[in-house]
């Protein structure tokens, strides 16, 4: 459970997830992540589903892999990126759901 105003955050879990967070708002990170939520893939085929060259997908692959967002499998010479666990996969459709959302009455006056 999330904490309260009167039980704070541990400093360090609140830098962790701060790391998390910046590594998903870049958007050619993000756009990687939604890829390997969407499906089991390759680093050529993201490459090429985003417009993205290989080496560019596999830079970030790798600060992905480090922050456990996604995690690679191996099969012969080729590895397969996916999201890393479920918690990962969740976060993601809930905060995509929520800028899907239509702003409310009260949302446009503030």
């Amino acid at each position: 459970m999330l904490g309260t105003v009167n039980t704070p955050f541990n400093d360090d879990r609140v830098a962790l997830l701060a790391d998390l967070f910046r590594l998903l708002g870049d958007p050619t990170r993000l756009r990687i992540v939604l890829a390997c939520v969407s499906a089991r893939s390759a680093v050529g085929a993201i490459a090429e589903s985003l417009g993205l060259s290989p080496s560019l997908v596999s830079h970030h692959l790798r600060l992905l892999r480090a922050a456990r967002i996604v995690r690679a499998e191996r099969e012969g010479k080729q590895v397969f990126y996916t999201a890393a666990d479920q918690h990962i996969s969740e976060m993601l459709a809930g905060m995509l759901e929520h800028v899907e959302e239509p702003v409310a009455d009260w949302q446009r006056d503030a």
